[in-house]
């Protein structure tokens, strides 16, 4: 029998939003009772599960509820309506210096929040050490809170979350602002909670954290779930209405494709790049390409006179400066050209290129002479499309199971000879 560790049943949170508050008695006497206000629906009619020693995750644009259900599930706020039930004891960690009072001292304040938590003074002295040691702020466990800096503040607080063993651990996404050190040494401390059985409930906004942690994930969308289910699944769905979301907000009108600056133009100029269009795999024209997808880039040209032997380049520079790739048509010989309008398709099986802003440049050459060059004037934007891979490119290949009893046959015969002289 599946055993939950929350259950969720129509739960919903309203709040009223006030454009206009008293700030004095007098204010109050005066004009009296102001009206009562816009509701506002943070999270409706949710009802979900979740089983206990899995991850959880919540995820949805900024102010889609999660952080709200997550309130909800841990007690901090009542719901309006509907009911939830939490079996054991919860540790959250939600906001920068929750639960701190800024006059204590952080020890002081790993006391205070052990008593909230329920637990006895042994109980948090016996956790003490461990607490200081995965804070990792020094002496200044010792002084105020108050002076403490934002990464301080999640440092202790996430260190008292995860170390007073709680059955149930809920995690909004304040660990973004530690330093790279301590955002691996939480994910660690993460993977190894979960692995001893703890209940994890995470809002997060990086789908690669979805995927590689969570178990099963809920999307949230205007206070309503839009997908419950697999953490893959529902990771990628989010993503592809992401991907639709921001090609409308992007797309570029019918006829109006993006177009090289004249006045950064160089070359002869016999013959020049007009546009630029990129298409799906449906051969249309889209703002924005699918990482790992089928596509073609279209270079359209207008040639002023007939072009002998002349070869097609493109470049592309990622965001951060680095030369990604630069293919040119040029390895299948030179090409001929008439006067007038014309395009040249680079067909793409799977787009190579991982998500990111790309600076695309062009160039029409022919054995050294530059008819035509645009540096850096076209943006191609790139988005994940399933799973993810690190690194500026896909490495073409196909992974294969392990084959069992291979040992040290798997080593060159040079290696093994050269170890076998060591030895």
């Amino acid at each position: 029998m599946t055993e939950y560790a929350v259950r969720a049943e129509g739960l919903s949170k309203r709040f009223w939003l006030h454009g206009e508050r008293h700030t004095s008695l007098k204010q109050r006497v005066v004009r009296g009772k102001l009206p009562k206000g816009r509701e506002f629906w943070a999270l409706r009619d949710a009802s979900f599960d979740i089983e206990r020693g899995t991850t959880f995750g919540l995820i949805g644009q900024n102010g889609s509820g999660k952080s709200t259900t997550l309130k909800v599930l841990a007690g901090i706020y009542r719901p309006t309506s509907g009911k939830v039930v939490v079996a054991g004891r919860v540790s959250a960690l939600l906001e920068l210096g929750a639960g701190f009072h800024g006059d204590l001292t952080g020890r002081q304040n790993i006391r205070l929040n052990g008593a909230i938590l329920g637990l006895s003074g042994r109980q948090v002295s016996a956790a003490m050490d461990k607490i200081e040691d995965f804070a990792g702020i020094g002496e200044f466990i010792d002084l105020p809170v108050k002076i403490y800096s934002s990464g301080m503040f999640v440092r202790l607080g996430f260190a008292i979350a995860v170390s007073l063993d709680p059955d149930i651990l809920m995690v909004d996404e304040v660990i973004a602002v530690g330093d790279v050190e301590f955002q691996r040494k939480c994910f660690d401390h993460l993977f190894d909670l979960r692995k001893r059985g703890t209940t994890i409930v995470l809002v997060t906004h990086s789908l690669s954290l979805i995927r590689d942690m969570c178990d099963r994930a809920m999307w949230l969308d205007h206070g309503r779930i839009r997908q419950l289910g697999p953490a893959a699944e529902v990771g990628d769905a989010y993503l592809a209405d992401v991907n639709e979301r921001e090609m409308h907000a992007i797309h570029v009108a019918e006829g109006q494709l993006p177009a090289p600056s004249a006045s950064t133009r160089l070359g002869s100029g016999e013959v020049r790049i007009t546009s630029l269009e990129f298409l799906d795999a449906d051969s249309r024209a889209t703002p924005v390409l699918l990482a790992g997808a089928p596509c073609t880039i279209r270079m359209h040209y207008i040639a002023h006179e007939p072009i002998r032997h002349i070869i097609f380049g493109i470049r592309f520079m990622h965001e951060s400066g680095a030369i990604v790739a630069e293919p040119n048509s040029g390895r299948l010989g030179t090409w001929s050209v008439e006067a007038g309008e014309g395009y040249v398709d680079l067909v793409i099986d799977e787009l190579p290129l991982q998500p990111a802003t790309y600076q695309v440049s062009t160039t029409i050459v022919d054995r050294g002479h530059i008819f035509d060059s645009a540096d850096r004037e076209f943006d191609l934007h790139v988005r994940g499309h399933g799973y993810q891979e690190p690194g500026l490119t896909r490495m073409p290949g196909v992974w294969r199971e392990p084959v069992a009893g291979t040992g040290a046959a798997t080593v060159p015969g040079a290696i093994q000879e050269d170890v076998r002289a060591k030895q």
